[in-house]
């Protein structure tokens, strides 16, 4: 490859990461509430009301609807129907800090669903505009341990507060007295995890664009009800919270969480950015791997390809081509009768050129082996939105570095390489970064398989033995990390 084609390459590279670092489309959102499916397509609802849809949770477009207006909604699944909580005023909107808070129920999210209708709204708190809170920014969490339902609401005008609402009705529990269990913060969500309730707070200014200081802070208790306490022991009630995402990568003011499991230890957290400075600037739903760190929730990074060696969580072993190793030339001393009077000298690395003629010209099989920065271990990752998306990120093709020789899967569930990358589905890989913060790598699709892969991931059967087996969390077998 001459310099001025590597250079063409790396350009080509630079710009698809680019394109890869947002949500493709239009996914113009501000407080957007939990990403919520719905018949194979994702959901999101925004201030204002209506809000986004996704076929395959990588290209977002308008077309949600939510009637009633207000702002800051969210959204649960209970059982077969789907429960909306909002702010109808509050915040300064229409009222001041006269604020209320109303639930509606939904059979579908699919506006054109013979199903779809929304029941009429109830309220189930509000704010006079005197007293220390504001009744905005609502969200929900169905409690796993004990099936009640919880939602929490309030702004920086006062506190945040937490009610109970029956999970069959969506009205509030009869006699349940709200409480006060944070300050500091506004768009509140609660979640669950190992015995852990998590309290998500954004802090910061929001609604004044690339200069918004927006960020999304958290504190846990074992209670619902709290207190919430952050890492070094202060209580949200009096202005803790440990940093989950701050601004970063072109995008500035991440509020509004909202956390989605996709399969055990594969989640991500969907959030707002208050300015993309990417895209004009404007407020923009953000997707981005959810890790948990010591018990903390902590924002991951979306993958954005590059070159790397690909390595097994489970012996630590690089995905490499099974060729020949082919050795490197060097004059050597003998290590007990050093010269230090010699010079010394930084010596070459192996070249794709000076291996790849001894490569087989058709398919070449895959294999793992200790790593020796060699080019048949050294892979370009390059991210192919035309290929579609998951959830968060699209596919990507998986090169030898240097060359057009691709990564594909097989009918047989093995692993190949084949000269050329063509973009068939064999060809294009779902990279989702792990709770544990190593990764699993999918083809988007099997020879001889219907539809979108969804079970299957590069698996290391044996500490030299690549193959595709069922995604397994608990096994280092289905987990890859990636260095450059």
């Amino acid at each position: 490859m001459n310099k001025l084609h590597q250079y063409f390459v790396v350009v080509a590279l630079s710009l698809s990461c680019n394109i890869a670092q947002a949500q493709i489309g239009q996914p113009y959102i501000h407080d957007p509430s939990t990403l919520a499916e719905c018949d194979g397509k994702y959901y999101t609802f925004g201030t204002g009301g209506g809000g986004l849809i996704s076929d395959d949770g990588w290209s977002w477009h308008s077309g949600a609807d939510r009637p009633g207006g207000g702002a800051a909604p969210d959204v649960m699944r209970i059982g077969d129907r789907y429960l909306v909580i909002y702010g109808a005023t509050g915040g300064g909107l229409g009222g001041g800090h006269n604020g209320r808070i109303l639930t509606m129920w939904n059979k579908t999210l699919d506006p054109k669903s013979p199903d779809f209708a929304w029941t009429k709204a109830i309220e189930v708190c509000s704010s006079d505009g005197m007293e220390d809170n504001d009744a905005i920014d609502p969200s929900l969490l169905l409690d796993p341990t004990t099936g009640r339902l919880w939602a929490t609401y309030g702004t920086y005008f006062g506190t945040i507060r937490l009610i109970e609402l029956d999970p069959a009705t969506g009205e509030r529990v009869s006699g349940n007295k709200e409480q006060d269990i944070a300050i500091d913060c506004e768009a509140t969500d609660l979640i669950w995890r190992d015995g852990w309730y998590y309290l998500l707070g954004t802090h910061g200014t929001c609604c004044d664009g690339v200069n918004s200081t927006y960020n999304i802070v958290v504190g846990r208790s074992r209670s619902v009800q709290g207190p919430y306490l952050d890492n070094v022991g202060r209580d949200m009630f009096h202005g803790g919270g440990r940093m989950v995402i701050a601004a970063g990568d072109r995008v500035c003011g991440p509020g509004h969480f909202g956390r989605t499991i996709i399969d055990e230890g594969v989640e991500v957290m969907s959030c707002h950015y208050e300015a993309d400075f990417n895209q004009s600037g404007r407020s923009v739903l953000g997707i981005r791997p959810l890790l948990w760190r010591n018990g903390w929730p902590v924002a991951g990074n979306r993958f954005r390809g590059g070159n790397f060696a690909i390595t097994s969580e489970r012996r630590g072993y690089s995905l490499e081509l099974a060729v020949d190793f082919v050795r490197i030339q060097q004059e050597r001393e003998s290590f007990w009768r050093i010269d230090v009077t010699k010079p010394v000298v930084a010596l070459p690395e192996q070249k794709l050129a000076d291996v790849a003629g001894t490569w087989p010209a058709g398919a070449i099989a895959v294999r793992a082996g200790d790593y020796m920065f060699r080019p048949h271990q050294r892979w370009t990752i390059t991210p192919r939105p035309d290929g579609g998306g998951y959830l968060g990120n699209c596919y990507f093709s998986i090169t030898i570095s240097g060359t057009d020789r691709a990564l594909a899967a097989t009918a047989n569930l093995e692993l190949t390489t084949q000269p050329q990358f063509t973009g068939d589905d064999s060809q294009l890989w779902r990279i989702e970064q792990l709770t544990d913060g190593t990764y699993r790598i999918m083809p988007k699709a099997i020879p001889g398989q219907e539809g979108i892969n969804t079970r299957y991931c590069i698996y290391s059967a044996g500490d030299s033995t690549p193959t595709l087996a069922p995604y397994d969390f608990a096994s280092d077998n289905s987990k890859w990390n990636f260095y450059d």
